[in-house]
């Protein structure tokens, strides 16, 4: 019986180191670029033309915010037809890209998955999880970002990648 039992604990202690052994690592996180100096206005109107640009191509009916790294509003458009939500919608969505330093669509993958401890963040810092909040980065650094609501989460992501495309 002692043979048995001493058998039986061998067996699950090598069951669980091979189970440790089997598990993958975590993919180390990359560190979030720095900020950099704001985006300034001839910067953040290219963006918002090419962001409507993209809509107007695709008839979709967006707004589009720039705000700086801060998540200060630079400057705003709002295609004519666009649901009046769509400014509130897109200020948020460019916010939480500035402040977080990540895309929107990052919270929305979140959600989805089931984590959604982000929720209880303060009103004040509460990122939104919507997709079309998109970082500008310029020589490596976030001089700010641009949020577009009107469209499909997936139509407000290429607006604002075109967006993002524009800004030297």
């Amino acid at each position: 019986m002692r043979v048995v039992m001493a058998l039986m604990i061998a067996l699950l202690a090598a069951g669980g180191a091979q189970a440790e052994q089997a598990a993958p690592a975590a993919p180390a996180a990359s560190p979030a670029p720095e900020y950099g100096l704001p985006i300034n206005a001839e910067q953040a109107k290219a963006a918002a033309a090419a962001a409507v640009a993209e809509a107007k191509k695709n008839s979709w009916r967006i707004a589009v915010a720039i705000v700086g790294p801060d998540g200060s509003m630079v400057y705003f458009e709002k295609m004519d037809g666009t649901q009046n939500a769509s400014f509130l919608l897109a200020t948020a969505k460019a916010r939480t890209a500035a402040l977080f330093r990540r895309p929107s669509k990052v919270f929305v993958d979140h959600f989805t998955a089931g984590n959604v401890a982000f929720m209880t963040f303060p009103d004040e810092a509460r990122p939104t999880a919507s997709e079309g909040g998109v970082p500008i980065v310029v020589d490596g650094k976030i001089i700010g970002a641009i949020g577009v609501s009107g469209g499909t989460g997936q139509q407000n992501g290429v607006a604002a990648a075109a967006g993002v495309g524009a800004v030297k």
